[in-house]
């Protein structure tokens, strides 16, 4: 199975075209591993009791009577029994965690309706339970649109509110999934996931940072879904995250940034938060992929303001845009030596507004 969202790999200094989520990023030389860490099959807890874990066994060994088994364990789905609904469902997650033959046999054998209706759930463990079976169907791409047609997207976005914080991360993802479906990413964004996502990326463990992170990637090369984003506060946790370089999310944050900064609210949001330093930091002392980004970042906020202009090159981005210009990559250079230029055009007597 081929995942969108692994950049290919690349010679150190070589400029080539990339692609993340089936977008080009040809504008970019990324140098390095990454930006977005792969969403693949989840990464919850297995079976909590002996009983479960031998019935955990039992599903490992009886591929002969897999399309058996499925269709009883579909079946179990809409028992009266929440324990059983529970069990079916978990056995079912742990069957499409890893395999995609199985993925396949389970979405014919109709589990995917039953499985949207644990995610609506009181119950948060069954809720959990249903987020994570369906994340792992989406992995098979043949599945992602039965899924968005079924009517997922919305109890996904509950689960994004209401769940665990496995339910979140998980339901992060499987919205990331269902986005990869250009068609989808209007209906995930009039749906309400976005603030949800910016919190959390804001308020969110690691994981959750990251899966956030990615999948507001993807749904804000809509431009709606960008202006929602913004009104939701998203720079706040954008840049506290790149200004944390610890964090393992500079990279991260800087992309999502990027793809929001070509709106006019958008760019006064940055500075508004502070950006404006950390960006400069980061084109001082970032990797290369980093200060490239910050670059195309700080020209996209400086071309169209005097003001902001002004802010950066007080801010002492000058010299360290010209050790870029010397010393990195073709378009890194590129970038540097245009925003060098903007920089040091003369001030008007009056200034421009932003």
């Amino acid at each position: 199975m081929i995942y969108e969202r692994r950049y290919s790999e690349m010679e150190a200094g070589s400029p080539v075209n990339h692609s993340l989520l089936n977008r080009n990023f040809s504008d970019l030389s990324i140098n390095d591993d990454s930006a977005f860490s792969d969403c693949n099959s989840d990464r919850s807890g297995e079976f909590p009791t002996a009983a479960s874990e031998r019935r955990r066994l039992l599903i490992a060994c009886a591929s002969e009577n897999s399309d058996e088994l499925i269709r009883q364990l579909v079946a179990d789905l809409q028992s009266c029994s929440i324990d059983e609904q529970r069990h079916a469902a978990m056995e079912l997650r742990l069957l499409a965690k890893n395999k995609q033959e199985n993925r396949i046999r389970i979405a014919r054998a109709g589990a995917i309706k039953p499985l949207i209706a644990l995610i609506s759930s009181t119950d948060s463990q069954l809720q959990e339970c249903g987020v994570t079976a369906i994340l792992n169907l989406s992995l098979c791409d043949e599945n992602k649109e039965i899924i968005a047609v079924s009517g997922a997207i919305r109890p996904l976005v509950r689960a994004l509110r209401t769940g665990t914080s496995t339910a979140k991360e998980n339901a992060a993802c499987a919205l990331l999934r269902l986005s990869q479906m250009e068609e989808n990413k209007a209906a995930i964004g009039r749906s309400g996931a976005i603030p949800l996502l910016v919190n959390l990326l804001e308020t969110g463990g690691s994981r959750g940072k990251k899966d956030a992170s990615t999948a507001l990637f993807s749904l804000c090369s809509v431009k709606d879904n960008k202006i929602r984003a913004v009104q939701a506060g998203i720079m706040k946790p954008l840049v506290e995250l790149m200004a944390d370089f610890g964090s393992n999310m500079v990279d991260k944050g800087a992309f999502v940034m990027n793809e929001l900064v070509m709106l006019p609210e958008a760019r006064a949001s940055v500075v508004e938060e502070g950006g404006i330093p950390v960006l400069v930091e980061i084109v001082e002392v970032g990797s290369q992929r980093q200060k490239e980004i910050a670059t195309a970042i700080l020209l996209q906020i400086c071309e169209e303001s005097e003001v902001f202009r002004t802010m950066v090159a007080r801010e002492g981005a000058i010299p360290p845009l010209v050790a870029l210009s010397q010393s990195g990559t073709k378009r890194a250079k590129q970038k540097a030596e245009e925003l060098i230029e903007l920089l040091r055009q003369p001030r008007s007597t009056r200034t421009a507004p932003a």
